[in-house]
């Protein structure tokens, strides 16, 4: 597969400072990703070869289905529903078979997914590009500290990337930096969620709801990066 698709300009995702930048770095690797395979990747032996091998998880399943390109995933589905009949259901009967502590980690029908296992591939190195960035380049830590905010599983991702790739001197005012970012956001969605919850006292009865109504799905997004009820 093409490595360039999975190659975005680190300012493309942050020079916006709207969001967190590694949603949007995410949404744009997912998005190259799965037009990729539903193109002429598609027939690509060794694109097939590992589609039919790992499947796809629930939620790019739903990626394509939004594609206008039905064919390409119907005939990805026939080879690996293929797949799957050819080896007679193993990696379910193995973890059915296996004892109840051995079950867990041992994956089976849409555990695992071609597109995060890219995706996975290319947000990893680029998270290294971010760190490597702020800890050499003073424009860029200025551009990082004015970005909107950070969701909390890249939050993590970040802090792990900055500890693996920064010295012990640089990360704790990476750590501070990245913090700050999560912390004004999530202090934010908290109280709009404590708000939504008091309108619903008769007390507050044609009261301000202020920016709450949306909150839930602001939470939502907070925990998990994705977006619902849009």
């Amino acid at each position: 597969m093409r490595d360039s698709i999975y190659t975005i300009p680190i300012s493309e995702v942050f020079e916006p400072k709207k969001g967190c930048p590694i949603c949007a770095m995410r949404d744009t690797l997912e998005q190259r990703c799965v037009e990729y395979i539903m193109g002429a990747a598609m027939m690509e032996p060794d694109i097939r070869i590992e589609t039919n091998r790992l499947g796809f998880c629930t939620e790019h399943f739903e990626q394509m289905l939004h594609q206008k390109n039905r064919l390409s995933l119907a005939l990805m589905l026939e080879s690996h529903l293929k797949e799957l009949k050819a080896h007679n259901f193993k990696p379910i009967l193995e973890k059915a078979h296996a004892k109840p502590k051995k079950r867990e980690g041992m994956k089976t029908v849409n555990d695992t997914c071609f597109v995060c296992e890219k995706i996975d591939w290319a947000l990893s190195r680029m998270l290294g590009t971010v760190v490597e960035l702020y800890g050499r380049d003073t424009a860029f830590r200025q551009l990082f500290s004015e970005q909107e905010e950070l969701c909390l599983p890249h939050l993590e991702l970040l802090l792990c990337a900055g500890a693996d790739k920064l010295s012990k001197k640089e990360y704790p005012a990476f750590e501070k930096a990245a913090l700050e970012l999560a912390s004004k956001k999530f202090d934010e969605v908290s109280e709009d969620v404590s708000h939504f919850c008091k309108m619903f006292d008769y007390r507050n009865a044609g009261g301000d709801w202020g920016n709450s109504r949306d909150s839930i799905e602001r939470a939502i997004r907070l925990l998990t990066t994705r977006n619902f009820g849009e």
